[in-house]
């Protein structure tokens, strides 16, 4: 039988934090991960440079049912302070656009220095150690893991959510939420690329598999998001397409100006008084790619001279291009999603500390809780500033 203070079940962003946060504190903490390697998710981030965090970190990039929840922590651990941490650590970084700060080298190097401050400040870190029940006790809680029996006074679960299960995402926290009465919301893949089965879209996504849009404004239930998206064999992803899956949902119409940055009506009818000899597709070369602009002259606009066209027509094809409406058969589910939207009801957990207000002692930090960030650094800083909130109490 092992005694301590604190266990946190998950060595990923939130839990690796909250433990040597609160070590530092004097604390003895257990941190365990029923995987082989800590923060397996933080490795894969960012294409491999780890997006750790965003300089316009703000409440209103994130979504919940209780949307005032995040503005504590993220007030008490800033962008500021986690950027303030890397330095320390002599990581250098970059911002790649949109307030996004990545690694220079390899998100190893966030990893390697959360570890570090797990080891200075005194964590006892066991890996391929899972959790087969937790009891309450009359001090605290009584868990049965690969490691034997454990006690400790405060339990910290941040296992995270469903995605990704290839690096072991599992719907373990959710459990220990439901054992202790807690109200779990209904889950699904967030930032996540849409699937399509209209055969006409699903031939086009096909034939574009891997053309990028640069810059477009994607729309859906009242949100909209202004970035590339990216045709693939099974549908559409890119930036703007995770973005907005986030609230989107099954059955919704997506809107999406293939050029936001044109005022297309204007523009079409200039060039058809300039060049009235200009096949449309060759113009729309100008805009996409050549297969593209093929396809969508030859699909959607039937192709001719520019000198060809009345004013009326010129504004239906500018219609078109910056409306055009779809609806997503569905999304790639968990497998590749980046976030789990839903989880623990943050009405139940106290907004300073992540405390349950059922439980005494039993906290919930990260992705499990109903918190779920834009794409772009602010699913990590709310895993930064979570447990960052709760090292404070346990």
């Amino acid at each position: 039988m092992l005694q301590t203070e604190v266990v946190i079940i998950g060595a990923g962003a939130a839990g690796l934090m909250c433990a040597f946060t609160a070590a530092a504190r004097g604390r003895r903490v257990l941190l365990l991960d029923h995987a082989n390697k800590a923060g397996k998710k933080i490795l894969m981030s960012g294409g491999g440079r780890c997006n750790f965090t965003n300089l316009y970190t703000e409440p209103a990039n994130f979504l919940s049912g209780n949307p005032h929840f995040c503005k504590s922590a993220l007030a008490r651990y800033t962008q500021w302070d986690f950027i303030d941490l890397v330095s320390r650590h002599g990581i250098p970084y970059h911002e790649k656009k949109l307030g996004q700060l990545f690694c220079d080298n390899k998100a190893s190097d966030i990893l390697g220095m959360l570890i570090d401050e797990c080891q200075q400040a005194g964590v006892d870190l066991r890996l391929d150690t899972a959790v087969q029940c937790i009891d309450k006790t009359e001090i605290g809680f009584c868990l049965q893991s690969d490691a034997g029996e454990l006690h400790c006074q405060s339990l910290v679960i941040a296992t995270g959510g469903l995605s990704i299960p290839t690096l072991g995402a599992s719907g373990f926290g959710y459990q220990v939420a439901r054992q202790f009465g807690h109200t779990v919301l209904p889950t699904r893949a967030g930032l996540v690329p849409f699937t399509v089965t209209d055969p006409s879209l699903k031939a086009m996504c096909e034939a574009l598999s891997g053309t990028s849009v640069e810059d477009c404004q994607v729309t859906c239930n009242g949100q909209s998001f202004r970035e590339n998206i990216l045709f693939t064999h099974r549908g559409l992803s890119g930036p703007a397409i995770l973005q907005i899956s986030s609230y989107w949902q099954p059955g919704d119409v997506v809107e999406i100006d293939l050029l936001p940055h044109l005022d297309l009506p204007t523009w079409l009818d200039e060039q058809r008084h300039e060049r009235p000899n200009t096949e449309l597709k060759t113009l729309l070369g100008e805009l996409f790619t050549r297969k593209m602009a093929t396809l969508l002259a030859e699909h959607w606009f039937e192709s001719r001279p520019l000198k060809q066209y009345g004013k009326a027509e010129l504004e239906a094809i500018a219609e078109r291009l910056a409306r055009w409406q779809l609806v997503p058969a569905g999304t790639e589910g968990y497998r590749t999603a980046e976030v789990t939207l839903g989880g623990v009801d943050t009405r139940e957990v106290s907004s300073k500390t992540m405390e349950s207000q059922k439980v005494a002692g039993l906290y919930f930090v990260g992705e499990v809780l109903d918190v779920t960030g834009h794409l772009g650094g602010f699913n990590f800083q709310w895993a930064w500033a979570s447990g960052y909130a709760a090292a404070q109490h346990v």
